[in-house]
């Protein structure tokens, strides 16, 4: 029964090792060409000369300015998830949703939710982020910015809660059978 006892504890602190949620706030810019010359009705861009700005905070912190960043296309009218749509330093940025904010012939403004991924060591995270364009000259590709921030608030533990209780609730229940019958 000891033994059993020891590994229901040891399973629970093999399953506590946890990875770092990814934090902070990271700004990218660079160069945007869309379907159109109008941004009142683009639906799509493509990327290029994309690099890492300032301000950035928390993981993103250390990022330096002037990194450069792999920006795939994607389609932003209607909303398309795009896996991959940015990685830098060995982070990736999959987008879920697009939403076209504002938008006129020559300002466009997209918000949505994504996943942040990393490498080793951290958990994808739940991320919200902003894509504006101002594309003044008319034409058909201009700079735009990108800023991804991960969202507050609670973080999965991947059933780490509940492998717990389970743990705890076995070494009642052997603690009772050994000890119980007096």
């Amino acid at each position: 029964m000891a033994g059993l006892a020891a590994m229901v504890i040891a399973g629970g602190f093999a399953l506590s090792a946890q990875a770092t949620p990814i934090t902070g706030i990271l700004n990218i810019a660079g160069t945007a060409n869309f379907n159109t010359s109008s941004l009142t009705t683009a639906s799509s861009a493509t990327f290029s000369d994309v690099l890492v700005l300032g301000g950035n905070s928390g993981t993103f912190a250390g990022f330096a300015v002037g990194t450069p960043v792999v920006m795939a296309s994607y389609t932003f009218d209607p909303s398309t998830i795009t896996n991959g749509l940015w990685s830098v330093n060995g982070f990736t940025f999959n987008l879920l949703t697009s939403t076209v904010v504002s938008r006129s012939a020559t300002f466009l403004s997209v918000s949505g939710t994504g996943i942040i991924t990393g490498p080793p060591g951290f958990d994808p995270t739940a991320g919200t982020w902003a894509f504006t364009s101002q594309n003044s000259s008319g034409r058909p590709h201009d700079t735009f910015s990108f800023s991804a921030n991960t969202e507050g608030g609670a973080v999965p533990d991947g059933g780490m809660t509940l492998a717990l209780l389970g743990a705890g609730l076995m070494g009642l229940a052997a603690f009772r059978a050994k000890f119980g019958k007096v």
